[in-house]
């Protein structure tokens, strides 16, 4: 007899769908008028992205501690393209909104960067679970990308600077780099960070989203490395 829909989603599942929940909420809030003041638009949005970061890294943990989902791997999938493809692109865009008022090109600009980073991110998405490894991920993980982005985009950086950024994060998304898979403690530890970053935001300097964002640098520029140099260790 043949399942309905409904019982094949597992709990692991529901965490994937209240990540997708999070990332629709994060773009509809930045257009909704329920919040007047365009700042608290940016600050809710952004957090909101950011629970959707710490869903998507908790479905994992509860798929491989309950029953393996028949759907989970697409519906993964689906929810990561909303909230961390699709919302930060739009949550970008509006923190920019009114600086590419100013150029016709800049805007140009800057949708050719978002379409890339859409496009891209589709790609690495759709192909994460045919080419995952068990010891690295191939190509710098989404959830890396999208956190350092929105924090650049946060803290309303340098135009030019954020539409390189949001290049060499679209390409290196789908390159062949091998980045080391985090310990669980250290995936403990980001967690942490992003708590606190949704508490506090910019508060007291913004030091726990400027901590954030550097420890992710750190991994995007070191992992690979440190990878290459541990995976030579340990054949000698």
């Amino acid at each position: 007899m043949q399942k309905s829909m409904i019982k094949l989603i597992s709990l692991a599942d529901l965490i994937s769908l209240t990540n997708a929940i999070f990332g629709f909420l994060a773009i509809l809030i930045l257009f909704s008028d329920l919040i007047p003041n365009e700042e608290l638009k940016i600050r809710v949005s952004f957090s909101l992205i950011l629970l959707a970061l710490l869903a998507d890294g908790l479905d994992g943990v509860i798929a491989r501690k309950t029953r393996i989902s028949e759907i989970g791997e697409y519906l993964e999938s689906i929810s990561d393209m909303t909230s961390l493809i699709i919302a930060p692109a739009i949550f970008i865009y509006f923190v920019y909104h009114d600086f590419l008022l100013s150029s016709i090109y800049n805007h140009i600009y800057l949708l050719i960067a978002l379409v890339l980073f859409l496009l891209l991110g589709a790609v690495r998405l759709s192909s994460f679970h045919k080419m995952k490894n068990k010891k690295f991920f191939l190509g710098l993980p989404a959830s890396a990308s999208t956190i350092i982005l929105i924090i650049l985009s946060y803290f309303e950086n340098n135009f030019f600077l954020i539409l390189l950024a949001i290049f060499l994060i679209s390409i290196a998304m789908i390159t062949n780099i091998k980045f080391p898979k985090p310990s669980l403690k250290v995936n403990a530890t980001a967690a942490a960070l992003i708590i606190l970053t949704i508490i506090l935001g910019k508060e007291f300097y913004g030091f726990a989203p400027i901590f954030l964002i550097i420890a992710i640098v750190i991994y995007s520029l070191g992992g690979p490395i440190y990878r290459k140099i541990f995976t030579k260790n340990t054949i000698k």
